[in-house]
């Protein structure tokens, strides 16, 4: 273990931002993990997993702890379904690539979402139709101040649209060290009716789809639309898509009538944000080295040399504008930090 002062964080985050981390390790065992948290010397500390879910504004004055726990395992197998454990410093990409090689089912439709398995409860993921919800039985997670492992049912995690008990009751309280996942080992229930998964497949004349299918479909709908973080700095899907009552999808509907909707429940509708942005006039608009992708309005991208502090400027514009034009708040999806 061994811990750094002033390094560039740059590389442990998606968006490339050039912050600095005071001090910064990397931990590999849970051991380890529990051993830098007993420091005494350090009173603040920041959590760092993919770094894919974040847009840093700021120098982080603070013991940064890179988790970078690995390992994936079987713990229970049965002829239909399997349980998984992942460790959260597992890249997410990989994992679903892993459950494909085995057909394992479940996880396809999250293919090349950016980060680690360690943050994806926490914001519950999600894409086409599926969330990490869907599959994951429980996770484990260390409390900071006690050191204490705790086991998380999937009810326990209290998942919410792009939401779960570790960013709200929870947050800053625990660590998720390791996930685990019920996949089916046979007759796979496949989701395809969400996006343009099922053109996709039909284009690569796929009449019984196989998970792999599936997965191969999501990457390429995926990389039509979205910036490899490798090559333009991004955190994917910048805010969230804002869900409003009837009554004001009403009113918004019959102003709009030509705006995409989708009905989440009785009470509750769905508005695209990435609709609501390019209407605005955003989509791929540039300024300086900070702006909105050419293909897809929801993402924010990096040209280069931006800072945390421009990108977060061009998000607020962006909000208000689509605040004075429809009368809809748009959140961010990403942490500011």
């Amino acid at each position: 273990m061994n811990i750094i002062e002033n390094i560039s964080l740059k590389p442990y985050n998606t968006f490339g931002i050039d912050a600095t981390a005071r001090h910064f390790v990397s931990v590999t065992t849970v051991n380890e993990l529990k051993e830098v948290l007993s420091l005494s010397q350090f009173k603040n500390r920041f959590i760092l997993g993919g770094g894919s879910n974040m847009l840093l504004k700021n120098d982080i004055d603070a013991l940064v702890i890179h988790i970078d726990l690995k390992g994936i395992s079987v713990l229970e197998k049965t002829k239909s379904h399997v349980h998984l454990r992942c460790m959260a410093g597992e890249n997410w990409h990989e994992l679903v690539l892993f459950c494909i090689e085995h057909n394992y089912g479940g996880l396809e439709n999250l293919s090349l979402i950016p980060g680690n398995v360690g943050t994806a409860p926490i914001q519950n993921i999600g894409a086409y139709g599926v969330e990490i919800k869907d599959a994951l039985i429980s996770c484990e997670a260390l409390n900071i101040e006690t050191g204490k492992i705790k086991t998380f049912t999937n009810v326990e995690c209290n998942f919410r649209y792009r939401n779960s008990i570790f960013k709200t009751e929870l947050k800053g309280k625990y660590i998720i060290t390791s996930v685990t996942f019920q996949l089916s080992k046979k007759l796979h229930k496949l989701h395809t009716s969400y996006g343009a998964i099922e053109n996709e497949l039909v284009k690569r004349n796929f009449k019984n789809p196989t998970i792999k299918n599936v997965s191969d479909a999501v990457i390429a709908i995926r990389q039509s639309k979205l910036p490899d973080p490798k090559v333009l700095g991004n955190s994917g899907s910048f805010f969230k898509n804002p869900i409003i009552s009837v009554s004001k999808f009403n009113q918004f509907s019959t102003k709009f009538p030509e705006a995409p909707s989708y009905k989440v429940s009785e009470t509750e509708y769905k508005i695209p944000a990435g609709w609501l942005i390019e209407q605005a006039g955003f989509k791929g608009k540039r300024f300086g080295d900070a702006g909105v992708h050419k293909k897809q309005a929801l993402v924010l991208v990096n040209y280069g040399n931006a800072s945390g502090t421009e990108i977060w400027n061009l998000a607020l514009q962006i909000q208000k504008k689509v605040k004075d034009l429809y009368d809809i708040t748009i959140e961010a999806e990403v942490n500011v930090i």
